[in-house]
């Protein structure tokens, strides 16, 4: 039987490490990712449309700290506000393009790959919307976010202010 009073809750949500820890004891990890990010932010992709991808991934994924660091820069990028709302429900909502769409889709589809294999529909579908390239960019962006997550989420960083 579990405990679940109110200390051990509290518990479970304390960092394993911060953020702070982690740079200092996997500095070339750091360094890399940060690389990899630079690389995918120089890619001509659209920046908010970036920011959207991240934030759905880090939804699906749980993660509170890359959640909260995404909306401060989708909201730095001016992204709208009513997509951020509805982002969750994105399938549902008015607001999101067919490119938008494609690529929300295809961020999903990668980020739940363990589960269910991405079907070639859904490449087909992308590639209706994105060049080559930008598909090649978009992808290794859904990959960043994802490796992102997985560390912020598991040693449970502390999430940066709003």
């Amino acid at each position: 039987m579990t405990d679940s009073s109110p200390s051990s809750e509290s518990a479970a949500r304390q960092p394993h490490q911060d953020w702070a820890q982690f740079e200092q004891h996997a500095a070339g990890v750091v360094s890399a990712l940060r690389d990899y990010s630079r690389a995918v932010d120089a890619s001509g992709l659209d920046k908010g449309l970036v920011e959207l991808l991240k934030l759905r991934a880090s939804q699906i994924n749980g993660c509170a700290f890359c959640l909260q660091f995404h909306l401060n820069l989708a909201r730095k990028l001016r992204v709208p506000q009513a997509q951020l709302d509805q982002l969750a429900a994105w399938r549902d909502s008015s607001l999101f393009s067919a490119r938008e769409r494609a690529a929300l889709a295809w961020t999903e589809a990668l980020t739940r790959m363990a589960a269910a294999p991405v079907e070639a529909g859904l490449y087909a579908q992308l590639q209706t919307q994105f060049s080559d390239v930008e598909i090649a960019n978009l992808t290794a962006a859904i990959g960043a976010i994802n490796a992102w997550n997985r560390i912020a989420g598991a040693l449970r960083f502390t999430p940066p202010a709003a």
